[in-house]
Order: structure tokens, then C-alpha cells, then sequence
């Protein structure tokens, strides 16, 4: 992830380096056709030599904004950079093939940073976002079937189950699209297990690799599922057995992507696909909605025959809402028991090797769960039976990676629970066993979770050399995960005091809030949220020092809610008269990922040249610290 904001950074400085020529003069050929697009693999112009040598930049108003036009020597543009909102600051920057624009990045919210890519033209029509901004696109906001296709096969390819990820229907999605109820189970069902499922599936297949380019969309011609269909109350439109053409090497091979849907103006899958090389056959099915019942066919079908699998996942529906109803801890026991057995009678039943991956992490997944919620306490031991079976056969080294975790997990937790129980040793056993599991298993996805959990061990122990050796090596190790994120924002909170740091997000309202915005002030940087006592308590104290010591101190509230509905109704009621950067996702969002932060509150004090000066102050020590630092500035 490093590199990626590194290169951004860069572009960012070529940009605004670039209108600060236009002031006193318009930036050479060969300033502007440095700018790279932010999102790999747009094929746009790329003029060598003496035709680069001879290309040119004209300054124009574009629909009454000023910009750039850059073109080559027969006057075909090349590049195309554009202030849209008038504020000195390129917002636009657009890249041609054959004088046809194919690709901008843009800075939809003016803050200096592309949260938008768009395709045009012979390049397609997708149009992603990139919330956080660091140069991966979050989510599609217009993405066709065609296109959906070929994301699968560069998903395939790297190995990325992130880019998989953002292709797959979501549940708010699926309630949009009107599905009736049963229905819409059973396209969250087929969505969770191809989740589930990809990235094994994804490492274990062969067929698709660096080399591969998607070639072609095959499928037939979609069609409207009417409303009314099986409970639905909206027109629905489908493709079903799509397929991408692939070519390896010469070699021609088929993905199965199985059905999308329509929802907006993007298309979504609801399956996992399938790699079918080129002397497999490809035998079309009937499709999951042109069909006559809800049977679920093909991925994860966890029987030998569809009625069989049809019958179980009916079965698992109903022991889950008992589970969830029980009111005794016997009955939801003696649920989750149920629902146990039956998931290892899925696993059995499954056709293939991924189906029984699929199940049996899905078992791992609910027993764990269980435990930890305290209503299957011998789920524990069902777990270490799993795992003492699985890591006896080498097939199966990735799945007992998996279900290892999770019984490690369970078992900390259960000890936790005894009465009692010594606090110290407990830990420093569960320490004990993340340690050991790295060393078993270093590549395994959930290494980088017990890696994160060693170093905030380390770091609430003070022992931050530690800490931060860990730190580094998630990054090092798994740098596009999440833990990577979280683990490289601590480290640069570690290591904060005495420099200035970065902090940008977005308000309630998505207006951009910049900590560089307020040099000259001593600032406080909030971490906080709704469900946090101790941060609302605090917020009397930044109240009265903000009031005290108006225009020479401010805060900067960080709120770290899920949910947005109780930050916006707690601002209603509690006027806070300082910003509030707010973006979704809570202690996983990007403004606590850009520090790392764990705990709520977390106060960060920032001198009036932007350097931390204590990156954990508790609010005791506010008022004498903001005054030695407004002193100590205007004594100079």
C-alpha cells in the first residue's frame, strides 16, 4: 500500500507544480507527459523521442475554466488537465488515444486528492470510487456485464479477492432490487460462499495467471425477470451462464461467471466463477432465476443431487433462527450442536474440493462465533478435533491454517471466562500461541491478524521497539490487507512525536476537512465516538479550552461511529463547535487507519507548525499543555 500512496503523493506534487507554472508560464511537453493515470493498465497515448520532443501545451478556457491541452505535432491532444471549480487547482486530468479521450482521474471534492476514475469511449464505461483515496477503487459506480467479466479475470490473475469483492451484490442490493424473501436468501447464501470461497479457489487454479487477457464476453442476451416472480415487487434484469473468454499464452480458456445482475447502472455477480480449461465441457444449466423453483445449483451445492442440498441449507436455516431465539443457554447449545453436525454433513456432501472448503470454514466461522458469544462451550473442542483431522493430510494445509485460528481464538476466550481466572498468564498464553502460530503458518491470511494482535499486545506494554517490529512486518508480509492499513497508520503514530502527520477525511455532510488547514493553531485530534463514556466525558474539557482560548486553539473531532445515524443525532443535540471528520467504517474506517488507532479516545496535541507534540495527552493534562504551547508561541 506504501508504494500506491508514494505514487499518488508524487502525482499530486506534479500536479499543483504544474499550475504554478501556468502562472508564470505554461509547464514544457515534458512536465505534463510525466503525469501517469492513477489506475493501472489504460492504453492512452505515449508520444517517444522526437515526436514527444515536438508536442506542445496550450493553455484554454474549457467551458469558462481554464486548463491545458497538450497535443503532438499534428495537433491530435494528448492530455487533457482542467480546474472545474475555479479554485487554482487542477480537479480533472484526462488521457487520449487517437485525439479520443479514454480515462480521467478526478477530484470530485476538491480536497487535491482523485477519488474517481473514469473510462470513456473505446475503453469502456466504468466509473469507480475511491473513497479513501489511496489509488484503489472501493466500490463501482457504473460498471457494465461485459466489463464485470473481465474484473473477474484480473481478480483471478492477481489473486485479489478485494477486487473480487467489490463485484459481488451486497445485501443492501439485494433488498433494493425488490427480491422476494426467498429468493433473496438464497442470493445472499451464493454471494457469502463465493466470498468464502474465492481465495482458495482463486490460488488453487492454474489456468489463470499474469500472462492471461480477457479476450470476450459470452452469454446470451439478458432477460427481464418480471415482478411478482417468486414474491419479487420489481422487473429484474438478468444474464445467466455468462462465461469470459480467456487466452493464455495462445492458449484458449473459458471462466465461468454464472449470473449478474442488474442493479443502477452496475451489473453483479451472486456466484463464484469457475475456470474451465480448454477441453472441459461447459455444460449450460438452467440458470438460478430462469427457472422453475428455488433450487440452488452448481457452486456450493452441498449434496449429491440439488433437492438433497436444497433440503439441507433449508434445514441450516431453521436451526439458525432456533439458535438465535433460544432463550437457555442449554437450547442454544444444543442448536449450535445441531447446526455443527450439519455443516460437516454439508462438507462431506460437497462435489467438489471447494465446496467442502466453503462449508467447513463456514463451520469454523459459526463455532468460533459461538463461543465467543458464549453459547457453545464445547465448541472449543469440536474445533481442535477439526484441526488434529485436517492437518493430517497436506491437501488441506490452508483450511487447517484456518479453523487453527479460530480455535486458538476460542480457547482464549473460554479461558477468559473461568472465574478467576489470572489475567497475566492467560495472556501471555494466548501471546504465546499467536507466536507460535506465525511461525506455523507465516503466509497464512490470519497471520496478519495474529501479527496485529502481537504488536498492539506490545504496544499497550510500552514495549514499542516491539511493537513496531510487528508492525513493519504485517506491512512487510501482507501489505494490501487491512491489517496492513491499521498496522502501518500505528507505526507512523508511534513515531509522530516531533513531526507533522497527515490527517484528511470527510465531514458528515462530505465537505473535506485538512489538519493542514490549521497550522497557526495549537490543534487537538479527537478520536471518538457516541458509545465511548470516557470521549463524551472529555468533551466538556475541549469545550472550555476551545471557549478559553478562542482563535489560537481548536479541535479537530475524528468520529469513529458505525453507524451514522447516532453520530448525526448526538451532533443534533450536542453542538460541537469544531469540525468532525466522519467516513464509514469505525475503528476500520480510513481517518483510524491513516494513525492506526486502537482504543477510543485517543487525543493526539499538534503544535501551531503541525508536529505532534503528544500523541496520547489525556484531558487532565490539556490545559496546562495548550497554554505552554500558546505561550511558548508568542514568546517568539
Amino acid at each position: 500500500m506504501r508504494s500506491v500512496n508514494l505514487s499518488i503523493l508524487a502525482a499530486c506534487f506534479l500536479f499543483f507544480a504544474m499550475w504554478g507554472t501556468l502562472v508564470d508560464g505554461a509547464p514544457t511537453a515534458e512536465q505534463a507527459l510525466k503525469l501517469r493515470p492513477i489506475q493501472k493498465g489504460v492504453d492512452y497515448d505515449k508520444p517517444e523521442g522526437e515526436k514527444a520532443d515536438k508536442c506542445t501545451v496550450i493553455a484554454r478556457k474549457i467551458g469558462g475554466r481554464i486548463g491545458w491541452i497538450v497535443a503532438d505535432p499534428d495537433g491530435t491532444i494528448l492530455r487533457k488537465f482542467l480546474d472545474t471549480n475555479g479554485d487554482n487547482f487542477v480537479d480533472l486530468w484526462s488521457y487520449y488515444r487517437d485525439g479520443i479521450e479514454i480515462y480521467r482521474d478526478i477530484d470530485a471534492d476538491f480536497d487535491h486528492k482523485a477519488d474517481q476514475y473514469r473510462w470513456f469511449h473505446t475503453a469502456g464505461s466504468r466509473w469507480g470510487l475511491d473513497r479513501d483515496q489511496d489509488g484503489l477503487i472501493d466500490a463501482w459506480k457504473v460498471i457494465s456485464a461485459e466489463e464485470v467479466t473481465a474484473e473477474v479475470v484480473a481478480a483471478l490473475a492477481t489473486r485479489d479477492a478485494r477486487r473480487f469483492a467489490r463485484l459481488m451484490i451486497s445485501p443492501n442490493e439485494v433488498r433494493a432490487i425488490g427480491l422476494g424473501k426467498e429468493k433473496a436468501l438464497s442470493v445472499n447464501k451464493r454471494v457469502g460462499a463465493a466470498a468464502a470461497g474465492f481465495r482458495t479457489m482463486a490460488a488453487r487454479q492454474k489456468t489463470v495467471g499474469p500472462n492471461t487477457n480477457w479476450i470476450q464476453f459470452s452469454g446470451n442476451r439478458p432477460g427481464t425477470v418480471p415482478a411478482g416472480t417468486d414474491g419479487s415487487t420489481k422487473d429484474l434484469q438478468v444474464y445467466e451462464n455468462v462465461v469470459a473468454v480467456v487466452e493464455t499464452n495462445d492458449k484458449h480458456d473459458e471462466v465461468q461467471i454464472g449470473t449478474l445482475v442488474r442493479v443502477g447502472d452496475t451489473w453483479r455477480l451472486i456466484d463464484l466463477p469457475q475456470v474451465l480449461a480448454g477441453d472441459q465441457a461447459n455444460a449450460e444449466t438452467a440458470g438460478f432465476f430462469f427457472q422453475t423453483s428455488l433450487t440452488r445449483q452448481g457452486v456450493g451445492d452441498p449434496a449429491g443431487t440439488a433437492d438433497g442440498g436444497q433440503k439441507m441449507l433449508d434445514e441450516l436455516e431453521k436451526l439458525d433462527k432456533a439458535a438465535e431465539n433460544a432463550t437457555t443457554p442449554a437450547e442454544q447449545a444444543k442448536y449450535n450442536t445441531q447446526r455443527a453436525d450439519l455443516l460437516e454433513k454439508m462438507a462431506d456432501a460437497g462435489k467438489t474440493s471447494d465446496d467442502r472448503a466453503m462449508w467447513l470454514r463456514q463451520l469454523a466461522d459459526m463455532i468460533s462465533a459461538a463461543v465467543s458469544s458464549g453459547t457453545y462451550p464445547d465448541g472449543a473442542k469440536r474445533l481442535a478435533d477439526l484441526f488434529e483431522r485436517l492437518q493430517k493430510n497436506e491437501a488441506d494445509k490452508e483450511l487447517a491454517a484456518y479453523v487453527r485460528f479460530r480455535q486458538l481464538t476460542a480457547d482464549y476466550v473460554l479461558s477468559m471466562q473461568v472465574p478467576k481466572s489470572d489475567f497475566a498468564e492467560v495472556q501471555a498464553e494466548w501471546l504465546k500461541s499467536l507466536e507460535q502460530y506465525v511461525a506455523d503458518y507465516p503466509t497464512a491470511p490470519d497471520a496478519a491478524e495474529a501479527m496485529l494482535q502481537l504488536a498492539i499486545a506490545e504496544e499497550y506494554a510500552a514495549q514499542e521497539d516491539e511493537a513496531k517490529k510487528w508492525y513493519g512486518k504485517i506491512v512487510e508480509t501482507f501489505p494490501n490487507t487491512p491489517a496492513a492499513k491499521k498496522a502501518d497508520g500505528a507505526r507512523t503514530r508511534l513515531d509522530s512525536v516531533g513531526k507533522t502527520i497527515p490527517l484528511t477525511g470527510k465531514s458528515v455532510t462530505g465537505s473535506p476537512i485538512d489538519l493542514a488547514q490549521y497550522r497557526g493553531q495549537v490543534v487537538l485530534i479527537q478520536y471518538w465516538a457516541t458509545w465511548s463514556k470516557r470521549a463524551l466525558t472529555d468533551m466538556a474539557v475541549l469545550k472550555e479550552l476551545a471557549k478559553k482560548h478562542s482563535g489560537k486553539f481548536t479541535v479537530i473531532g475524528v468520529s469513529l461511529d458505525s453507524d451514522r445515524k447516532a453520530l448525526s443525532a448526538y451532533l443534533t443535540e450536542n453542538r460541537l463547535p469544531w469540525p468532525q471528520i466522519f467516513e464509514e467504517g469505525g475503528l476500520d474506517s480510513a481517518p483510524a487507519n491513516q494513525l492506526g488507532i486502537l482504543t477510543l479516545p485517543t487525543m493526539i496535541l499538534v503544535d501551531r507548525q503541525g508536529k505532534v507534540v503528544d500523541r496520547n495527552i489525556q484531558s487532565t493534562e490539556l490545559d496546562a499543555a495548550v497554554k505552554k504551547l500558546i505561550h511558548r508561541r508568542s514568546e517568539k
